[in-house]
């Protein structure tokens, strides 16, 4: 789904006028006809899908300075560009004071409306992505900030906000890259424990002969190598939410100890006499079928059954595919700021290729393929020639993958790029083609390099010097001097008079 963009202007022509520009950049325009509108609108629940205004400043009523107003006040973070048929430095110095992010003089040219929302959306994306990853980091990333336009996806936040407010073991089922830790977090950061610990442990990723030491603690001394006590993951989250990510892959014995942990609300550290008290929030997550190892006998029955209170699924992102081009804006957003790239928006052909993949990898993946596009990217906007690796694994988009990223030569190659290729003969591919490199992969001189482009000019034109030199954007007395120079005078046999 494309951006949705607010056109609000008391002119019927010119609401008619922007309607069409914008559909005619791939963006999703929504018209009213006045100020008043536009705030009930924004009011409702189609409004959170609005992503830009673009905002006449002279109407009847509340005019377009009254709007900017109501705006401010209610903290909106929407970006405005007004427009205004005087383009006076006042009015336009008070619009953005006011809050507008741009400006366009009436009647506005397709062009500089179409720059003017590209960096508009831009901005508005990277100024969101940076609030995200400040209370990401902070731990204060909630479930409003995860917002979605998947009923899918929004079922499960639905989920998450009732189970919030209470300590109920909230199991997350899903495949890998599918967003089940920050969904995790964004609990923790909803509920009464968000100024307590967040620990997320990787339970794929522990060694089995450390699983219980790590997660349950140990005393010093308990096992050779154990020099100092360590208190373990459980009471680092104490008071707090302890993330359990892949917990299929805890042994059996750290399983006996978790359902203990859960039943008791106590551990027992390696090594140690007695238990130790405990108050944690569980969330825990897996991308196989928990039942699957129950009945293989890898995973304990009663374990799963006190996981399995309050189970929530996370869609893969090929049955969510409304998220991706919010997803592709906020990525190319935060990747182009990382590297320093004047990356401000993905083509339509790119936006409609990325729709089609299946993206077995879900968000991660589709998160890394933009962040090579961004790197790869020699313009402000990415094209279909930025995925190549995307393009080779959706049907009819092969050729694009065979051409987008060609490979470096090597010295014991000997490759050619190709200058001109007359797709009707087939066999003359290998005349009308011009050799960059030599035989040891190494560039050749432009000398060589333009001796060839006029002999075969010369050939293509059957000698018709006036021809010659017209194709090759020079004068005929230059052509002579540059087959003077070059010493192709007796090669090409070329006459001064011949026309």
């Amino acid at each position: 789904m494309s951006a949705r963009i607010l056109v609000v202007d008391d002119d019927p022509v010119q609401r008619r006028l922007l309607e069409a520009m914008i559909r005619r950049f791939d963006y999703e325009p929504v018209i009213v006809e006045g100020a008043e509108a536009a705030l009930k609108l924004l009011d409702s629940a189609d409004g959170a899908n609005i992503e830009c205004i673009v905002l006449d400043l002279v109407m009847p009523d509340l005019d377009g300075m009254g709007m900017l107003g109501k705006l401010r006040e209610r903290g909106s973070q929407l970006p405005v560009i007004v427009q205004t048929a005087q383009g006076s430095i006042d009015t336009v110095v008070s619009a953005m004071r006011a809050g507008a992010v741009d400006f366009c003089v009436k009647p506005v040219h397709a062009e500089r409306l179409q720059v003017s929302l590209r960096n508009a959306l831009a901005q508005a994306t990277l100024a969101d992505e940076v609030r995200r990853m400040h209370k990401s980091a902070d731990g204060k990333l909630s479930l409003k900030d995860l917002s979605t336009k998947s009923p899918r996806m929004q079922a499960a936040l639905t989920l998450a906000e009732k189970a919030a407010a209470s300590d109920i073991p909230v199991l997350i089922e899903g495949e890998s890259g599918t967003g089940k830790e920050l969904y995790a977090r964004a609990i923790h950061a909803a509920g009464p424990r968000a100024k307590k610990p967040f620990v997320a442990v990787n339970c794929g990723a522990i060694p089995a002969n450390l699983v219980e030491s790590i997660l349950f603690g140990h005393e010093k001394g308990s096992f050779t190598g154990a020099a100092e006590k360590q208190s373990g993951k459980f009471l680092e989250a104490d008071g707090g939410t302890l993330f359990l990510d892949e917990i299929g892959e805890l042994p059996a014995d750290a399983q006996v100890k978790l359902l203990r942990a859960l039943q008791e609300g106590e551990i027992d550290p390696v090594g140690a006499r007695k238990p130790v008290k405990v108050d944690f929030r569980l969330v825990s997550a897996t991308n196989k079928d928990l039942m699957a190892l129950v009945r293989a006998g890898s995973f304990r029955e009663d374990l799963f059954y006190r996981l399995h209170i309050y189970p929530v699924t996370l869609p893969p992102l090929r049955e969510r595919m409304e998220d991706a081009p919010d997803l592709v804006r906020r990525f190319v957003a935060r990747f182009a700021a990382e590297e320093g790239k004047r990356v401000r928006s993905v083509s339509a052909d790119a936006m409609k290729l990325l729709s089609e993949h299946k993206w077995p990898g879900n968000v991660r993946q589709l998160e890394n393929a933009v962040f090579r596009a961004v790197v790869l990217a020699g313009a402000d906007e990415i094209g279909i020639t930025e995925f190549p690796q995307v393009a080779s694994q959706v049907p009819g988009y092969e050729q694009v993958a065979l051409h987008a990223a060609p490979s470096i030569p090597s010295p014991s190659t000997q490759p050619s790029a190709p200058l001109i290729v007359a797709e009707e003969q087939p066999e003359a591919a290998s005349r009308d083609r011009l050799e960059l490199v030599d035989f040891h992969g190494h560039v050749r001189p432009m000398e060589a390099l333009e001796a060839e482009i006029i002999r075969f000019t010369i050939t293509h034109y059957r000698g018709r010097m006036t021809e010659v030199a017209r194709r090759l954007g020079i004068g005929r007395s230059t052509l002579y001097r540059k087959l003077k120079e070059l010493g192709l005078e007796a090669e090409t046999g070329a006459d001064h008079g011949n026309l």
